[in-house]
């Protein structure tokens, strides 16, 4: 009798490949484990642990960081493609955790800020050579299965280390979250010297130089240029969620409430629980909606048409920042968060879709590398422009409500640049 070869499930997987998503886990773990806590531990006064930066410096580094972030794997996967995965991945590494473990040192404004880009080279580098070596890992009976596995271990890894170890080192040291970081990232060094394979690559490897004709390429195409731009929109409000909204939830909700349900659970299994409900929880609760949701959520919109499917998405999340708006309750807050969250899962998916299908036929892998614009428009104007509408409505003229209903209208305006271009612009296919 023949042996049936398992070619779909879990065990088609090779160590790679199961390589690569420890290597995820634990450097988006890492990352998040950072950005759950970062801008309010930059503005935090010195006494309270903090540093004491301003709200507007602070802006100008995360409106810095993260569009380098978002830009940098379309120079280092060009990269990796020529000169090999593992190669970069030993540079991100290094890169990667000596960052983390300088900004855990750093106490001034400018060696915080070139630690922090240190850091961030380090992960745009490393980026794309997950997906890379996943996809050449994987094959047309088990990618679909793989890179939900990929998907997964990101959000898994948001959860678990800003709700288990930031609230953990925190309490001893905010020094010591960075620390963390550096070594979260920095044991992956030796699982690439030792454990991970460089994958088969193209057998001829495109030049770097043709990154050049291929940005050109992109920004002549109208239509793709203007969906970018247009999404970008709902970036802006994104990128809240690691500014603004931690000040917010720092300085103006009151958390007693949840503390109060959540300890007398915990009450039933030790004696006198301690948790307390704070900035970190925010990156937790939207790891969680999309752990336990997406799934839900994928299947319902499968087979609904993209940009109609966008459009009802961004109303959801708009609808889970007006909710911040409303009033300063805590079961509010996280409402509006959880919300925000399942808009978020309803219209990402369907934005790569809709690149994939509006891409030249030959050109879809250059245009989804080129789709993370989004990224660096939405966080390059959302850091600054966050950090100077927080002070001035909230700081200065205690109106918080005002704020969240400016970026509420920015949702809006989102919206409605979703239907113009769906009218005027979209394939009429």
């Amino acid at each position: 009798m023949q042996e049936t070869k398992n070619t779909g499930g879990i065990r088609s997987f090779s160590r790679n490949f199961w390589t690569v998503i420890l290597m995820e886990l634990f450097e988006r773990g890492s990352y998040y484990g950072v950005m759950s806590v970062l801008s309010v531990y930059l503005v935090l006064g010195i006494d309270q642990g903090g540093l004491g930066f301003s709200k507007e410096s602070v802006g100008v580094i995360k409106s810095t960081i993260t569009p380098l972030l978002y830009i940098l794997p379309i120079l280092s996967g060009a990269i990796a493609d020529r000169y090999g995965y593992k190669k970069v991945l030993t540079f991100a590494f290094l890169v990667m955790s000596t960052g983390y473990f300088l900004t855990s040192l750093s106490t001034t404004y400018t060696f915080v800020f070139a630690s922090l880009l240190l850091m961030v080279v380090g992960a745009g580098c490393f980026k794309p050579i997950i997906s890379g070596t996943i996809a050449r890992e994987t094959n047309e009976s088990n990618s679909t299965l793989g890179f939900g596995i990929f998907y997964w271990s990101i959000n898994l890894g948001a959860f678990i280390f800003p709700l288990l170890l930031v609230p953990y080192l925190k309490a001893i040291s905010w020094n010591y979250i960075f620390i963390m970081a550096a070594v979260g990232t920095g044991w992956l060094f030796f699982l690439n010297l030792f454990v991970y394979k460089e994958p088969a690559r193209p057998a001829v490897a495109g030049k770097v130089s043709d990154m050049l004709k291929n940005v050109v390429l992109v920004l002549k195409d109208i239509r793709f240029m203007s969906m970018i731009l247009i999404y970008s929109g709902f970036w802006i409000l994104y990128f809240q969620m690691f500014d603004t909204v931690l000040w917010y939830l720092t300085e103006h909700v009151d958390v007693t409430p949840v503390n109060q349900v959540v300890n007398r659970f915990l009450g039933l299994f030790t004696e006198n629980p301690d948790w307390k409900f704070d900035a970190e929880h925010v990156t937790v609760i939207n790891a969680f909606a999309i752990i336990s949701l997406q799934l839900v959520v994928s299947s319902i919109v499968k087979h609904t048409p993209a940009l109609p499917t966008m459009i009802t998405g961004l109303l959801i999340a708009t609808a889970g920042m007006a909710c911040l708006a409303i009033s300063t309750s805590v079961w509010i807050f996280i409402a509006g968060i959880f919300i925000f969250s399942i808009g978020e899962m309803v219209a990402h998916p369907k934005f790569i879709s809709y690149v994939g299908l509006i891409a030249p036929e030959d050109k879809k892998a250059l245009y989804l590398g080129y789709s993370f614009l989004y990224g660096v428009i939405g966080s390059g104007i959302g850091g600054i422009l966050g950090a100077k509408l927080y002070v001035h409505y909230v700081d200065e003229l205690n109106q918080p409500d005002m704020l969240w209903l400016i970026f509420s209208g920015i949702g809006l305006v989102t919206i409605f640049g979703l239907m113009a271009y769906h009218k005027f612009l979209a394939p009429r296919k």
